[in-house]
């Protein structure tokens, strides 16, 4: 799969590569693509501005709305990886996947630890950044999860329609 375009970028920012090609009758938006950034507070805009720019290279049909959620689970999910992770995993994977009717956003990190959706207090600040990602990833009628790699890290993502949610089942 060729990527078309570019992220735009300086030298500090990622950049985004295709990892698969696809056959040609796929829309030629589909594909994964994968990037890393450091595990630096710096990184968490960084990585955000990539998927977006992907997102927008790529013409992918995405509601606005899924758009803006997805770029709100990447901060909040390489925020995680910063803040809880950045000692045994020195830089933070993310992958962004396309299909026909679904974007997947995964974030990658070498930390041993499943992460759970904390509740805070009111008065409490942070700790609900999980919380948030699994609040919008069901608003959206996706999925998310947490799995462990093959390294002993973990890799967290959140798959959403890019249409949206369909009709409540009744």
């Amino acid at each position: 799969m060729e990527f078309r375009g570019s992220v735009p970028h300086d030298p500090g920012q990622p950049t985004a590569t295709p990892v698969a090609d696809g056959p040609p009758s796929r829309p030629p938006y589909e594909g994964i693509w994968r990037f890393t950034v450091p595990a630096l507070d710096s990184s968490v805009p960084q990585a955000r501005h990539a998927v977006r720019d992907l997102l927008q290279d790529q013409r992918v049909p995405a509601l606005h709305d899924i758009v803006e959620g997805l770029l709100l689970i990447v901060s909040e999910l390489v925020t995680n990886s910063v803040r809880h992770a950045a000692v045994l995993s020195p830089e933070v994977g993310v992958e962004v996947a396309v299909g026909a009717g679904w974007v997947r956003v995964a974030v990658e990190d070498n930390h041993p630890y499943r992460p759970t959706a904390l509740q805070a207090d009111q008065g409490g600040t942070g700790g609900r950044g999980l919380l948030l990602v699994h609040v919008l990833t069901a608003e959206a009628g996706g999925v998310c999860d947490a799995e462990r790699t093959a390294g002993g890290g973990k890799v967290v993502w959140a798959a959403l329609p890019l249409a949206g949610p369909g009709p409540a089942l009744s």
